[in-house]
């Protein structure tokens, strides 16, 4: 055989592995969009953490209105919604502590969403399994909360009390000092509780009800985001309601006015009734449903943005 036709055969035989591995990549890609609704396309681990962390300099008033009236004795109980915020010193008072919010969206939210998607990934693989994505929700929420319960932990005592610290790096210092390393996990077991339902509820909700509606012919645009996030936002905000309740006592309160979780929902129960566990519900919802929303909408934005930045490399 020539040398030219060697040549000849030696390229004809890339050409034909390139288009292997083109159309492996394509196949895998539609079946990931076919799984999750169609058009999902790549996401990475921090996708989650920073469509959170924008989304809440939008709705962290809300949050800080939520923990004051969750953590409102029961002496306190008939104050309302506008007296709340009034209290807390206006918009201005309600944004305190953003920056152990942002802080806690970065490390719990990038730590759930990329749990999750890594888990989603690897048993959806073969189609889809509303179970498996609960379970890798589940699974996401609880790496999360362990990642993210110091800066949780800081945030909610900002929130909490306006004057105790000046910014999340000195209520770390402050708690570790006073406290010790080990206190920047109190309350990581209602965290662990709270966030495999508010996960579950969440993103798995999410990327279920997408599915649901663009495999019914809907397109997978913004009212389609919209739906999911709402319904997401529904389910888990009562699902974790009780457990948010008792997640924000414990935090909130001073060494040894809790001797744990369970201790702080008898107390509950038994002091102010099983409507108790329900305080904040409004806020926490009118909080968690433009939460989730921006969340999902901003990483719908950047999977586009960090796919168009792909396709031009």
């Amino acid at each position: 055989m020539s040398l030219t036709a060697t040549t000849a055969l030696g390229k004809t035989a890339s050409a034909a592995k390139t288009a292997a591995k083109v159309t492996t990549t394509t196949v895998d890609d539609d079946t990931d969009a076919r799984q999750t609704g169609g058009g999902r396309g790549t996401t990475l681990w921090w996708f989650g953490g920073a469509s959170s962390a924008l989304a809440c300099v939008f709705t962290h008033p809300l949050d800080t209105l939520k923990v004051r009236m969750q953590t409102q004795a029961q002496t306190a109980a008939r104050r309302g919604v506008w007296q709340t915020a009034a209290a807390a010193g206006g918009l201005r008072g309600l944004y305190k502590g953003v920056d152990a919010a942002v802080l806690r969206q970065l490390t719990y939210s990038s730590t759930r969403f990329g749990v999750y998607e890594a888990a989603r990934r690897r048993w959806c693989r073969d189609g889809e399994s509303p179970v498996a994505r609960v379970l890798a929700a589940s699974l996401g929420g609880v790496a999360g909360a362990v990642v993210g319960t110091p800066a949780d932990l800081a945030n909610v005592r900002m929130q909490a009390d306006a004057s105790r610290y000046r910014h999340a790096a000195a209520a770390l210092a402050a708690i570790v000092r006073g406290e010790g390393v080990a206190a920047l996990w109190t309350g990581v077991a209602p965290n662990v509780v709270r966030a495999v339902p508010m996960t579950a509820g969440q993103i798995a909700t999410y990327d279920s009800v997408k599915l649901a509606l663009v495999q019914r012919g809907a397109a997978d645009a913004l009212p389609v985001h919209l739906a999911a996030s709402l319904a997401g936002a529904l389910v888990a905000t009562t699902l974790c309601a009780p457990v948010d309740v008792v997640k924000s006592r414990v935090m909130a309160a001073t060494p040894d006015t809790h001797t744990g979780a369970i201790q702080c929902a008898v107390s509950i129960a038994k002091n102010e009734g099983p409507a108790a566990f329900f305080k904040g519900w409004t806020p926490a919802f009118v909080r968690l449903g433009p939460q989730t929303v921006l969340t999902f909408v901003f990483l719908e934005r950047i999977r586009s943005f960090y796919a168009a930045a792909q396709s031009q490399e």
